[in-house]
């Protein structure tokens, strides 16, 4: 049974990180270069967005329970446990804070292209900042994967 929840532990990293990768630089950065209906490119990669922090929280949360599991207290003095916990930190920070704040800036727009609003300032200040959030994550990720590599 440890030898499983080893592994569950393994796949939740791939689906993460490699989930973060995909979605974030390759699909979005597609939809926009192939999409010429802007708007639509940013509500799909939104959604996509969305959808991937989902699947960071259930993945983030099941690997802190798995290195407390399985070093016990011991674990908050493990790397591993602090990049998961701020890759974590960051996608709920993501998800439930500048996300929702960006949609309501959009709504707030009453024009169907934010960019072209009085709010784009506003939107693009938390859109910078999302992606550089979003970067951070990444790193951290690809680090949680080398990390996660040596040991084996």
């Amino acid at each position: 049974m440890k030898n499983l929840a080893h592994q569950i532990a393994s796949l939740a990293i791939t689906a993460w990180v490699g989930g973060l990768w995909a979605i974030g630089y390759i699909a979005v950065s597609i939809l926009f270069r192939a999409q010429p209906d802007k708007q639509l490119a940013g509500m799909l990669s939104g959604q996509m967005l969305m959808m991937m922090g989902y699947i960071g929280i259930v993945c983030g949360s099941y690997l802190l329970l798995y290195r407390l599991a399985k070093s016990g207290k011991a674990a908050v003095r493990e790397w591993a446990f602090w990049l998961v916990a701020a890759m974590l930190a960051i996608t709920l920070l993501l998800q439930f804070g500048i996300y929702p704040l960006m949609a309501e800036i959009k709504l707030q727009a009453h024009s169907p292209d934010v960019m072209q609003s009085a709010l784009a300032p506003r939107f693009k200040m938390w859109h910078g900042i999302s992606s550089i959030l979003y970067l951070v994550e990444s790193l951290l990720g690809a680090a949680l994967i080398i990390k996660s590599l040596r040991k084996q």
